[in-house]
């Protein structure tokens, strides 16, 4: 090859690789951010109602004990202004004397029971395909104010996806749930949500 062949080659050798030079860095991968709360009266209905109002797309609630006005409230808000609400409850909701469920329910949330399980004891919200609400805290007054409890709110798309996937196997051996009675009446306070829950 002549020298000025080969000066041509490495001139349009380094024409060619002056674009890829010139791209910005890709940019890093998105960082988890969290917020944590603990129990009692350390904000953690605060948290779970905040996070709720923050919906725009879908939510989707895994529970056990759910007798929580504020939260109760939330979630059916949340439904009412066009977001996709669904939720799983723990057996024992279908007899609970006050339970929630009954109040979501006959707003229109599609509420199932999860009677699969010894107990279904997940405490969980997956929002918008991003969030996840979990920890030891149960949806319930006595949780905020009287147990020693923890509660994670978590901005993640992937391990929002590893829950939402847990959550659709959990729906898939569900059943449904109408609630009783016919209206949509305000979620009560047990009587013995005076004191502490049960430590399970």
């Amino acid at each position: 090859m002549s020298t000025a062949s080969s000066r041509q080659a490495w001139t349009l050798a380094l024409l060619l690789a002056l674009p890829a030079c010139d791209r910005p860095p890709a940019p890093p991968a998105s960082t988890p951010s969290m917020e944590v709360a603990f129990s009692p009266h350390g904000g953690c209905t605060e948290a779970v109602v905040a996070a709720l109002e923050k919906a725009t797309g879908s939510v989707l609630v895994q529970a056990y004990s759910f007798t929580s006005a504020p939260i109760a409230k939330a979630l059916v808000e949340a439904h009412r202004r066009g977001v996709r609400v669904e939720v799983i409850l723990d057996k024992s909701q279908r007899t609970e004397k006050y339970s929630s469920a009954d109040f979501v329910a006959h707003a229109g949330i599609p509420t199932l029971i999860d009677a699969k399980h010894a107990i279904a004891h997940n405490k969980v919200m997956v929002i918008d395909g991003k969030t996840v609400v979990t920890g030891s805290f149960n949806f319930t007054k006595a949780a905020e104010e009287h147990n020693a409890e923890n509660l994670l709110v978590i901005q993640d798309p992937a391990l929002a996806e590893k829950y939402a996937a847990n959550w659709k196997l959990h729906a898939a051996h569900s059943e449904s749930y109408a609630g009783r009675g016919s209206e949509a009446e305000e979620p009560l306070l047990k009587p013995r949500e005076k004191g502490v829950e049960s430590p399970r």
